[in-house]
């Protein structure tokens, strides 16, 4: 076990573990969208899990930090916030965000985010975006909507580690990156209409199952 102090509270924690999670599971909430328990290498990628840790200079991601004994830890301070806030507006500015006609809407981790930084999910300083704004239809079982993906990876995961091989990645670059599927339409029927997972760990409702 492994002793941290967590803004001002000291927690107890197992070996090898995230900080992240060591926090999530004290009930010391931080922000994060691509984050999940079973990833050996968080990508760090939404830049949302960031705190100050005694020793380093500036924020870091927590998903990317392993726990140590005696660590001091603030997650709360103005500067974290300030940074966490640019990043969910930066998230937002290329979200198309139309709650109350989305399936997510009430269960959506952009709407808890939203409540937890006290910030609207209405851009003010930032101008929306443009991106793919065709829903692709094409898969057997799925259906991505591009406008309100996050492109957090967590669906490419949990793909790629309960069937193997995932047969979705990240395709194009940029402000053009969505998710893609790929394989033979016979071998992703087979192995999506049993499956479901990605549709099932998407936070914003962007990957869908199709109506059976």
């Amino acid at each position: 076990m492994a002793r941290l102090i967590v803004d001002n509270k000291q927690i107890e924690t197992d070996d090898g573990v995230t900080l992240l999670q060591a926090c999530l599971d004290n009930e010391i909430y931080i922000p994060n969208l691509c984050y999940l328990k079973e990833m050996d290498n968080p990508p760090g990628s939404c830049r949302l899990c960031l705190v100050e840790i005694d020793g380093h200079s500036q924020p870091i991601t927590s998903c990317t930090v392993t726990v140590k004994e005696g660590m001091v830890i603030r997650t709360d301070t103005e500067h974290v916030r300030r940074l966490q806030r640019t990043a969910f507006e930066l998230l937002l500015s290329v979200h198309r965000v139309d709650c109350k006609n989305c399936p997510a809407n009430r269960k959506c981790e952009l709407q808890r985010i939203a409540k937890f930084l006290h910030f609207g999910l209405k851009l003010v300083r930032l101008d929306q975006l443009e991106r793919e704004t065709t829903v692709v239809q094409d898969h057997p079982c799925l259906e991505y909507v591009p406008t309100r993906c996050v492109l957090c990876g967590k669906c490419v995961f949990v793909c790629q580690k309960k069937n193997g091989q995932a047969v979705l990645s990240f395709a194009k670059r940029g402000l053009d990156t969505v998710i893609s599927f790929f394989g033979e339409e016979d071998k992703a029927t087979a192995t999506c209409e049993e499956c479901y997972a990605c549709a099932e760990v998407c936070p914003v409702a962007a990957l869908l199952m199709k109506e059976q």
